[in-house]
């Protein structure tokens, strides 16, 4: 057991996942050292959406509690296209505590998370990660930090300190989007996610806190400069059914995106979660669950190791086990949403959107439960 001081528990990242994972160590006694490479928090915001599941898991240690104070509740989505509803998901008839898709930006997310973590320790960029039979060595640009346990959730740029460069299979995709948060109009659909499907591609609008929308679209590509982003996805608003909101939108953001599942989460005293082990599109909202999940789930198992200075073996096979095939599955729905909102001819386009209206209003609860992430194994 950990005393003095000397942490149970080093965990490198100090993003959602990082700090929820060690939030939630300190909650139960685990001394924990919280590294970060960042000198501070970083102020974008790419994951906006909560899903059932997670905030069930955050109950206990308050997180969930704070989320929802500053969050929109999201209780239904519709799909259109030409200004025509195709269909809705109503979540809020899921069988769940938690009937929504809490939305809030980034930064609220992860102020909400860190109450009750330790303070990070900054400007600390780590080179190295070297398991031993009885603890993990971790070495920084100027120090060596050594503990019983450590778990890397830095990201996609943490991913070599654990895996061989080139180990693991990289999908990437064609599909690239432009994205903004703007300050819209007042609109009766203030709490709707919307998802516009036209001939030229999606458009995914989202609610967030204070009369502010998310907006994706998937875009063409061309001129990479900020004007030129900013006009492209204004063009895009005006033509796929967000025209009152396009004159709001006053920068954009790039991204393209890719698919890497680790085959492993642990080796020993050393574990990877969130993006470090399994990156997807944030198309549909799945990856920044998925972490906290990761997250969520681990730090009981952690716990429990450093108290009684035995490796409960079968429950962290068995964690592994589902947060594998929840990677899978929270992929595969991933790669659903992405071919739904690629470009395709007029024609095509007239079948395929009236086939997903007729797909959501035949099955009910089925595609809102896989939307929200229903299938994690963490659900049941």
């Amino acid at each position: 057991m950990a005393d003095g001081g000397a942490p149970g528990v080093v965990i490198v990242g100090a993003g959602p996942v990082g700090t929820l994972l060690a939030a939630e160590l300190a909650r139960s006694g685990v001394t924990v050292e919280l590294l970060e490479q960042r000198s501070a928090a970083g102020a974008g915001s790419r994951a906006i959406g909560l899903h059932a599941p997670t905030l069930a898991a955050l109950e206990a240690g308050g997180a969930t509690e704070r989320l929802l104070a500053g969050a929109v509740l999201v209780r239904r989505g519709e799909a259109r296209s030409d200004g025509r509803l195709l269909g809705t998901v109503r979540f809020d008839r899921l069988d769940t505590r938690h009937p929504y898709v809490a939305t809030l930006p980034q930064a609220a997310t992860e102020a909400a998370l860190a109450a009750g973590a330790p303070e990070p320790v900054r400007d600390t960029k780590v080179v190295a990660v070297r398991p031993e039979e009885r603890a993990v060595v971790v070495r920084s640009e100027s120090t060596e930090h050594r503990a019983p346990t450590v778990v890397v959730a830095a990201g996609v740029s943490a991913r070599d300190l654990v895996f061989r460069p080139g180990a693991l299979r990289r999908t990437p995709y064609p599909d690239r989007y432009l994205m903004t948060d703007a300050a819209v109009p007042p609109r009766d659909d203030a709490e709707t996610a919307v998802v516009h499907l036209s001939p030229a591609g999606v458009l995914e609008s989202f609610p967030l806190p204070g009369g502010h929308r998310r907006f994706v679209a998937w875009d063409a590509g061309g001129d990479d400069a900020p004007d030129a982003r900013r006009e492209r996805l204004r063009a895009a608003l005006s033509e796929r059914g967000e025209a009152v909101a396009a004159a709001a939108v006053d920068a954009a953001t790039a991204f393209s995106v890719r698919r890497v599942l680790a085959p492993a989460m642990r080796r020993g005293r050393l574990f990877v979660i969130g993006d470090t082990a399994h990156e997807i599109s944030p198309i549909g909202g799945q990856g920044l669950n998925l972490g906290l999940l990761d997250a969520a789930t681990l730090a009981p198992l952690l716990a429990q190791w450093i108290r009684s200075g035995s490796a409960p073996e079968a429950d962290l096979a068995r964690w592994e086990r589902d947060r594998l095939r929840s990677a899978r599955i929270a992929g595969r729905m991933a790669a659903v949403n992405m071919r739904l909102g690629r470009p395709v001819p007029p024609r095509a386009h007239g079948a395929i959107t009236r086939s997903l209206g007729t797909v959501l209003t035949a099955t009910g609860t089925l595609i809102p439960r896989a939307y929200a992430m229903g299938f994690d194994a963490a659900a049941r």
